[in-house]
């Protein structure tokens, strides 16, 4: 009698996927024009890297962005993530949305509209390899070095930024450019309030972390007007920039402790 031996098949190891390491957040309002452009100069940068994911976040927008969103998940070929409010809740709120749904470790945002550049994203994420080692956690912030804008949004924009970085000390010389970069844990640990995105290097630093400037470039719109506008942003932005001067007053002194 001869020995035979029973094999069994061999079993492949099952393919897991990547970890994602940057989620690209975009929050947009009545952006039916822009924000499928958007996406596909979005794609073209990142192409199919597993490293990255697209979250579009359609702050309860009255127009067609919600089904220009739809038609283009059937059609792109690189797949992103849609997420809806039911009803418009402000950039801020769209923002923590974005976040708050992304699976990335490291997040990156930037406008709706198609002022910003998706090109400058890699120039981002170098300036953050650059920071390695940094003893807090990195923020990396767009500077408009050239802005495409209307001389009043110019204006006060430029007013903002120097009684904002004269009374927060902030080190950031454009805190609304919506090209940032930034660790997803540290930003879900800041306190939540409206308007809260304008005050993100404040906010950041007031926790320990690091602010970098990278100058990014910016672009006209390509359609309509901005539907995150201006209005009333002088006595609002004065309202939250007192506020933001109560917490930083307010912080807790170091609470590094041992167990015996």
């Amino acid at each position: 009698m001869s020995d035979t031996t029973q094999t069994t098949p061999q079993q492949r190891p099952v393919a897991l996927p990547e970890r994602i390491r940057y989620s690209i957040v975009v929050p947009c309002y009545n952006e039916q024009d822009s924000i499928v452009p958007l996406i596909e100069e979005i794609i073209a940068v990142i192409g199919d890297d597993s490293a990255f994911e697209i979250v579009i976040v359609d702050d309860g927008s009255t127009d067609q962005t919600r089904s220009r969103l739809a038609q283009a998940k059937n059609r792109l070929a690189v797949p992103f993530r849609a997420i809806v409010h039911a009803v418009n809740c402000g950039q801020s709120a769209a923002i923590y949305s974005g976040v708050d749904a992304a699976g990335g470790e490291w997040i990156i945002t930037l406008d709706g509209d198609g002022q910003n550049d998706p090109g400058d994203i890699p120039n981002l994420i170098n300036t953050l390899d650059a920071t390695t080692g940094a003893t807090g956690s990195p923020i990396i912030c767009g500077h408009r070095t050239t802005r495409r804008d209307p001389w009043v949004r110019k204006l006060s924009s430029m007013v903002a930024n120097v009684v904002r970085s004269r009374l927060l000390n902030d080190a950031t010389p454009d805190t609304g450019c919506g090209l940032k970069l930034f660790r997803r844990d540290a930003f879900m640990r800041l306190p939540r309030f409206d308007h809260m995105h304008r005050f993100l290097p404040a906010l950041m630093l007031r926790d320990g972390g690091v602010m970098v400037s990278v100058a990014v470039g910016h672009r006209p719109r390509r359609t309509g007007q901005s539907n995150y506008g201006i209005h009333n942003r002088l006595w609002s932005g004065i309202v939250d920039l007192i506020g933001v001067m109560w917490l930083r007053r307010r912080q807790f002194k170091s609470t590094n402790y041992e167990e015996l």
